[in-house]
Parts: C-alpha cells; sequence; structure tokens
C-alpha cells in the first residue's frame, strides 16, 4: 500500500525483456530483494539491487494497463516506498494497481499553481468525483473538475518541481488509479451483489436494532 506521495524521481538506466532497471537513492534505503516499489503509481517487486540502483520485473499485463511499456533510458519516473505501518498517510491509499491510462490535454497557470487536465475512458471517470482522490502516475491530487469525457487537478509548484508532472506535455500518456473505496461501494450496490443489508452487517458482526 502506497500514499501517492512521491519520495524521489529515479532514472531508467535500462530496459530489458520484462524487466526495467532504475537508478535511485532514497528509494534505497531500508529496501530488500522481493520489497515493493512503486513506478510511476505501478507496483513492482525488487528482484535485484546494486549500490545506486534497483531492477524490477514487468509482466505482460502491467504494459497493457500502465505507460511503463514506453518508457526508454534516460526517461525519469516517481519512485514511492511502501506505506509502513503507523507511518503518515499524507496522501491517500494507493495499492499500485493501475486501472487504466490517461492523456494530458491541456495545461495553464492558476496563480501559483497548474490546471492539468486528462482525457481518459468512461470506465474511468466514472469513479473521479468532484474534489475526490485519484493517483496520476503515482501522484496523489485532488479533482477539481470533471466533465464527460475529462477531468482536471490543480498543482502546486512543489509537485511540478518534484514529480514526472512537471516534465510532462500535452500528448503525454499517464497512468491513472481510481479511488479503491469507490470500487468497493459499486461492488456492493451494484444490481448483482446483495449490498449492505441488515443480514449483512450482522453476518459480519454487527448488532441490528
Amino acid at each position: 500500500m502506497f500514499t501517492g506521495i512521491i519520495e524521489e524521481l529515479g532514472t531508467v538506466t535500462q530496459i530489458q525483456p520484462s524487466r526495467l532497471v532504475v537508478k535511485a537513492r532514497k528509494t534505497l534505503e531500508g529496501t530488500g530483494i522481493g520489497d515493493s516499489i512503486a513506478v510511476n503509481g505501478v507496483c513492482l517487486t525488487v528482484v535485484e539491487l546494486g549500490a545506486d540502483r534497483f531492477t524490477v520485473e514487468v509482466v505482460p499485463e502491467t504494459l497493457r494497463r500502465s505507460n511503463l511499456g514506453l518508457l526508454k533510458a534516460g526517461d525519469v519516473v516517481n519512485l514511492e516506498r511502501p506505506l509502513a505501518l503507523g507511518g503518515r498517510l499524507g496522501g491517500h491509499l494507493v495499492e499500485g494497481h493501475v486501472d487504466n491510462t490517461g492523456t494530458i490535454v491541456s495545461e495553464r497557470p492558476e496563480g501559483g499553481a497548474f490546471i492539468v487536465r486528462f482525457q481518459t475512458t468512461r470506465d474511468i471517470l466514472r469513479y473521479v468525483v468532484e474534489k475526490g482522490f485519484i493517483a496520476v502516475d503515482g501522484i496523489s491530487v485532488t479533482v477539481v473538475e470533471k466533465d464527460p469525457i475529462s477531468f482536471s487537478v490543480s498543482l502546486i509548484p512543489h509537485t511540478r518541481q518534484n514529480t514526472t508532472l512537471g516534465r510532462k506535455r500535452a500528448g503525454d500518456t499517464v497512468n491513472l488509479e481510481v479511488d479503491i473505496i469507490a470500487k468497493y461501494v459499486e461492488s456492493l450496490v451494484s444490481p448483482s451483489a446483495r449490498g449492505v443489508t441488515a443480514d449483512f452487517l450482522q453476518e459480519h458482526g454487527f448488532t441490528v436494532k
């Protein structure tokens, strides 16, 4: 589990069949073989460690769902280690399971911030709500506004300077992960599900009067 607060920008040094090698510094602290690291918001398992880099495996499903297949040597990526139990949750709960990708369609300054708009599919937008959370390339951001085909977020200067979003432009592809709570709620209230009923609550230890 992650928080969407990027710890470091890493650099892709090699792209091997089904593997990425990423140069990093802070992210390596306390990291061992078998640990997880979110790379552009994708939870990946460390399979090799060096003094200043790590290697992760990337499966076909990940390549289909994310922008990792577009990376090349020299590209910069967002990195985050998993949330430590008892640590501060500065963003929101991010699984590192990317739902789909989106495309940057515009960006404009607004005061000291930048408003960035992303176009994506309806199956993603159904979970997007104004003032709700979404992870963009692993970055926890708050939705400003949405329409039938896109949504916008407001980026503070710190986010632009310390994540890949400050380097991306219109036409670039980003990874999107919606709030997992929205998906669970939808599943519970869908016509094919039993929903949250009195019987459901009693079965799970709640007292219903």
